[in-house]
């Protein structure tokens, strides 16, 4: 019995000094408000833009409405200025609460093809799971939205059908959402029990933290052969019109390897051959 109050009394200072970290930091309602990525901030700009278009087209629509109201019953008079104004009113709450933005589904992320769209879900799907997890883990998901983000640029420039790109949908679409669901199927007040010498918050933490490092690994590997591609384009540049000093020579073998078309000697613009404009004159 005294052990089972010590563990309740150590489970509410827990969950007390975490309302604390919340209120410090504005609140959980203002993390989930807060976009963790440019994907799924690029899908609420789309909704709100959406919103916007359906408010507009209703206060016309309100306008031709009264407007005919009023060319046949000579005037709305008060009473129909009145009921515009309150109509758009309505029409102004509908649509700043209407429609809201998709939360994806768990089995949608696993199905989505698309890189852009499928790191846009992620992170929207993230956001909403953010309130629920420990602030340590909370702040992975934070840093996982801008991992997101680079990883979904180097998606774009992948055939989808590749293996690589393929275990990589794997890794965001599956394994990710599977780490976050399995923590957060365990009852709250089991997650800060430590067992086999740890907890599952800890664990989260820990498994969240090697997706994080595998989603960055990936990336960069991606990002290689840009990353080449510029390094060679650069030495190019700099031989055929820059500063070439201490760059090797035009018959270099480096350069040659490369693949760069330098030309036989010299460096720069080509000029005009002078002495052959004397010899014809």
């Amino acid at each position: 019995m005294p052990e089972d109050l010590t563990q309740q009394s150590d489970r509410i200072l827990s969950d007390s000094r975490a309302v604390l970290r919340d209120n410090q930091t504005g609140g959980r309602h203002r993390l989930e408000g807060r976009s963790i990525g440019r994907g799924s901030q690029s899908l609420k700009t789309k909704n709100l833009l959406k919103r916007a278009g359906y408010f507009g087209a209703a206060v016309l629509a309100i306008f031709a409405a009264f407007s005919v109201a009023g060319m046949i019953l000579n005037g709305i008079g008060f009473a129909g200025i009145m009921a515009a104004a309150f109509s758009i009113a309505i029409a102004a709450f509908i649509f700043a609460n209407f429609p809201k933005v998709k939360t994806p589904k768990r089995a949608d992320l696993s199905r989505t093809q698309d890189a852009g769209q499928l790191v846009a879900r992620t992170e929207l799907w993230l956001e909403h799971q953010r309130a629920a997890l420990p602030p340590p883990a909370a702040k992975l998901v934070d840093d996982l939205g801008v991992q997101l983000d680079a990883l979904g640029k180097q998606l774009a420039h992948v055939d989808p059908a590749h293996p690589a790109a393929q275990e990589t949908r794997k890794l965001v679409g599956e394994y990710l959402p599977e780490t976050v669901e399995g923590y957060q199927r365990i009852p709250a007040h089991l997650r800060g029990e430590e067992r086999a010498g740890s907890t599952p918050d800890k664990q989260l933490v820990e498994s969240l933290g090697k997706i994080s490092k595998e989603i960055d690994h990936v990336t960069r590997q991606l990002a290689e052969g840009s990353l080449d591609d510029l390094a060679i384009r650069s030495r190019y540049l700099d031989y055929k019109y820059g500063d070439a000093e201490g760059l090797p020579s035009g018959n270099s073998p480096e350069l040659q390897d490369a693949g760069v078309p330098l030309a036989d000697e010299g460096s720069g613009i080509p000029l005009p051959d002078f002495n052959r404009e004397k010899s014809k004159n």
